[in-house]
């Protein structure tokens, strides 16, 4: 069990860290377009062009 807790538990929790931060740094290397937050559209105009398919 002193294995586990000295080397294992805490390799796994820099592992989670580093994975997260590669993840979250990730964005540096998108296009811009792919990098900005998505757009938000009026919810009004969303359902008038569902109601115009019908």
């Amino acid at each position: 069990m002193s294995i586990f807790r000295q080397y294992i538990a805490p390799f796994l929790i820099v592992l989670v860290f580093v994975v997260a931060l590669l993840a979250v740094s990730a964005r540096i290397f998108l296009p811009n377009d792919m990098a900005a937050p998505a757009p938000i559209e009026d919810t009004n105009s969303v359902s008038m062009r569902g109601l115009e398919t019908l």
